[in-house]
């Protein structure tokens, strides 16, 4: 096990829980409470819910989605798919607090049709046990 391995971790994790089934968040979110265990902290950055609107338009745009989003849909991501409210609520049940939080626009790595670099909306976490 590696926590076993390395003890209480810092944890980085970007855009991962919408990438899981709805039934294997929850199992994410405990390795995640498993690796910081009770000094460590993870920061969490994840699409929220508008950027999934944001990028059902690009897609949708007279060109084309943009090219970087065209794997993405076809491996059947639904980005933005992790309701808003669902982020803290999932840590919070793996025994997580939510230590801060707040939301910005995340910088991909596509440009839109205008040449644009694309931006989403984003919300982050900072977890980790209370005491």
């Amino acid at each position: 096990m590696l926590h076993a391995e390395l003890g209480d971790a810092n944890v980085y994790m970007r855009g991962v829980l919408h990438q899981c089934e709805p039934q294997d968040r929850a199992a994410l979110a405990e390795s995640v409470a498993t690796l910081v265990g009770e000094t460590g902290r993870a920061f969490v950055v994840e699409l929220a819910e508008a950027a999934g609107r944001a990028l059902a338009g690009l897609a949708q745009s007279p060109s084309g989605p943009p090219a970087k989003l065209l794997p993405v849909l076809r491996h059947g991501i639904v980005p933005g798919a992790v309701a808003d409210a669902e982020m803290p609520a999932c840590f919070r049940s793996a025994g997580l607090g939510i230590l801060a939080s707040g939301a910005l626009p995340l910088a991909t790595t596509g440009y839109g049709p205008d040449g644009t670099r694309v931006e989403v909306p984003s919300t982050w976490l900072v977890v980790g046990r209370n005491g």
